[in-house]
């Protein structure tokens, strides 16, 4: 019964994902309802220490591939501000908070700087969310700033929240020494360990390329644990071993990329799952009237204050002020600290999980969707470029890929120098292959009848996979045996590539006649122009001519290409 439940949660909550995409609302406040709805349903669940430890884990890979998918090149200009943010900003903002309880709410001081402690940090996974689904490429390189700062910030959180949790419960424990072993051992493990798996990974030979996930996972544990076990930040150790190996080229990188896409996709919906699920609906509701209070006052005056005072010295813009301040989202790892106060056996006077909790719950709700018409009125966004160059992964995932084509007899490259082929695209001519030589490519070789070239250029990874429809055509399918110039298809849409079973990659004319069994590519773009009937044509500067009657031929180097695997 129990993987039953599991299947039809994670079917839920990739639907959730879409309806995050299509309608802006932020996915991971949608896990969170999704627990709750489950709870109010009966699936009755208080186990805070499992809770706990599921949360550990969760951060563990929140904290390790944040650091993993930051660009360095790109966040490195804005690092100064970033650490100040990440560092005294969570303080400042805690501090803040911490008082506003005590003086406004009646909170005990402990207790209110407590709670103040467990909220400042800025949730790294609810703001990257927000970036990428909304593709809010923020001005003055901001997106690699806020990456940066809600990436490595809860290291602040953790420590000011253990340091509050010790003074409550009476600890004997020295906070000077605590603070200070949990930052510097935090920092020199996770560097010392980083450069340790950067060399084991470089002089590795290791036979799987899957594996290389594997070794990742061991490098993550073994950071975690290690700098834990000496008293040190195992969270910022993790977040430095991700920045120092994902900012390094190793083979098998790619696969470590997409099994950690996955894997925290689905660290992250169990998290906010479970975090739903403990939640009691009318001890919520109780505590939704003070979660409020809180998250406005953060929002309104904490934030921006420790913002715009902290960042004066950098003299920044007031827009980007703005959407810095606006970026201060709560989420998983407030509620993670919550449950760790819960667990710590600290005798408190209020149900501070529910009071956490509300305020993530409202955060995401609020802020996460005010951020990209914030961004637009205050002219934060810019358009003529991607906020996914900000992560490294958006990079690992595109590589280079190879074309291959053979110069048939009659064609027009024949008595051609390299050196004049007229490649308008950013390919590159990567080798000729002759009587089963090969031919340094130079600028002086002719081609010849037979030549097999092979081109090489940037393979596009579409991110959103709206855009490129693939299908298989069935047997006894109206396409079968048809002409591709015969066809009546939707003016926006374009077959741009068949491949047959064999493997063969063949460009589309006019002529082409379309078998069972062949795998059709088809681009759907709702601004394409375009006749319901049409040929595919490459003119002689390798332009697309799309012309119901043009059907003369391909005269340029792409007439029949097969797809090599890198």
């Amino acid at each position: 019964m129990i993987y039953l439940i599991v299947g039809i949660i994670l079917i839920l909550a990739i639907l959730a994902i879409r309806v995050s995409n299509k309608h802006g609302v932020p996915s991971l406040l949608l896990f969170i309802v999704l627990g709750m709805i489950f709870g109010s349903l009966g699936l009755e669940f208080d186990n805070f220490e499992f809770a706990d430890g599921f949360a550990t884990v969760a951060l563990m890979v929140i904290m390790f591939y944040g650091g993993f998918g930051t660009n360095w090149s790109m966040a490195k200009p804005v690092a100064k501000e970033a650490i100040i943010l990440s560092s005294l900003g969570v303080i400042a903002t805690a501090l803040l908070t911490g008082l506003f309880c005590h003086f406004v709410l009646g909170f005990n001081m402990l207790e209110g700087m407590l709670i103040g402690s467990i909220v400042g940090s800025t949730d790294y996974a609810s703001v990257s969310n927000i970036l990428r689904s909304k593709n809010l490429n923020l001005k003055y390189n901001s997106a690699s700033l806020l990456e940066l700062e809600s990436g490595s910030n809860d290291p602040t959180a953790y420590t000011m929240t253990m340091v509050m949790l010790a003074i409550i419960m009476g600890s004997k424990v020295s906070i000077p020494v605590l603070i200070i072993s949990q930052i510097a051992l935090g920092v020199a493990m996770g560097f010392v360990i980083a450069f340790i798996m950067g060399k084991l990974i470089k002089n590795l030979k290791i036979d799987s390329e899957g594996l290389y996930a594997v070794f990742m996972a061991a490098a993550m544990l073994i950071t975690y644990a290690a700098t834990s076990i000496i008293g040190g930040n195992g969270y910022l150790a993790l977040y430095i071993l991700g920045i120092y190996l994902g900012n390094k080229q190793f083979f098998g990188k790619r696969e470590v990329v997409f099994f950690f896409d996955g894997f925290s996709q689905i660290m992250q919906i169990g998290l906010f799952f479970i975090l739903g699920l403990l939640s009691n609906a009318s001890q919520f509701i109780k505590a939704l009237p003070v979660a409020t209070a809180i998250m406005v006052f953060m929002t309104i005056i904490g934030r921006p204050i420790s913002v715009y005072g902290l960042m004066l010295p950098f003299k920044l813009r007031r827009n980007q002020l703005n959407i810095i301040s606006l970026a201060g989202i709560r989420g998983a790892a407030a509620i993670a600290f919550a449950i760790l106060a819960v667990n710590s056996g600290a005798d408190l006077s209020m149900d501070i999980y529910h009071i956490v909790f509300g305020i993530c719950v409202i955060s995401s709700l609020v802020q996460g969707s005010l951020m990209p018409p914030a961004s637009r009125k205050w002219d934060m966004l810019d358009p003529n470029d991607t906020v996914l160059k900000t992560f490294n992964d958006y990079q690992d995932k595109t590589d280079v890929g190879f074309l291959e084509t053979t110069i048939h007899k009659n064609s027009s490259l024949i008595g051609t120098y390299v050196k004049d082929l007229n490649l308008t695209f950013d390919f590159i001519v990567a080798k000729i292959e002759r009587d089963g030589k090969t031919i340094v490519p130079r600028g002086h070789v002719v081609l010849e009848e037979g030549d097999k070239i092979v081109l090489a250029g940037e393979v596009y990874f579409d991110e959103t996979g709206d855009e490129l429809i693939e299908f298989t055509i069935p047997k006894g399918h109206e396409w079968a045996n048809s002409l591709i110039k015969d066809l009546e298809i939707e003016a926006d849409r374009l077959i741009v590539m068949v491949q047959r079973n064999s493997g063969e990659i063949i460009v589309p004319l006019g002529n082409t006649v379309l078998y069972e069994n062949d795998k059709v590519i088809m681009l759907h773009s709702e601004d394409n122009v375009g006749a319901l009937k049409f040929t595919n044509v490459m003119d002689e500067n390798g332009q697309n001519n799309n012309d119901a009657e043009a059907d003369k031929g391909n005269g340029e180097i792409v007439e029949e290409v097969m797809l090599k695997k890198q």
